[in-house]
């Protein structure tokens, strides 16, 4: 059983990620897509029931932000991985600006985001880190 939990601001390449390394193998949970906690929390709540492998595929660029999907994960016995998406703002701005799968943030809102990053450490919880950085512009 793993939980998967993705760190990186918008615009960082999470979601395509995603798809291209796990949607065939992990239940995609993200605010994106179910729009609210409440969803959010009924389909974490599910996989954990089902012992389904999950990815987390948020920004999560808090500490605290990952401590609650952390914790749950932890207490239901899986394994956690953070998957680190490293990236520079203009190229995420750039990539947001390019958008056509959703609605394009206002670049403050990246901006917010990247000045709020606190990289994650193994001291969080994760049973290992990944460092993902993409060769895509």
């Amino acid at each position: 059983m793993e939980a998967l939990i993705f760190i990186g601001i918008p615009g960082s390449g999470k979601t395509t990620y995603y798809r291209e390394h796990f949607a065939s193998t992990h239940t995609h949970i993200s605010l994106d897509v179910v729009g609210t906690r409440e969803r959010e929390d009924v389909m974490i709540r599910e996989a954990l029931a089902a012992k389904r492998p999950f990815v987390i595929d948020n920004t999560n660029i808090t500490r605290a932000d990952r401590a609650r999907y952390i914790a749950r994960a932890k207490a239901a016995g899986y394994r956690v991985a953070g998957y680190f998406f490293p990236t520079e703002v203009r190229t995420a701005i750039g990539r947001n600006n390019h958008r056509t799968d959703k609605k394009a943030l206002v670049v403050p809102a990246i901006l917010r985001s990247y000045k709020r990053l606190e990289p994650p450490t193994l001291d969080e919880g994760f049973d290992a880190l990944e460092e993902v950085v993409s060769r895509k512009p």
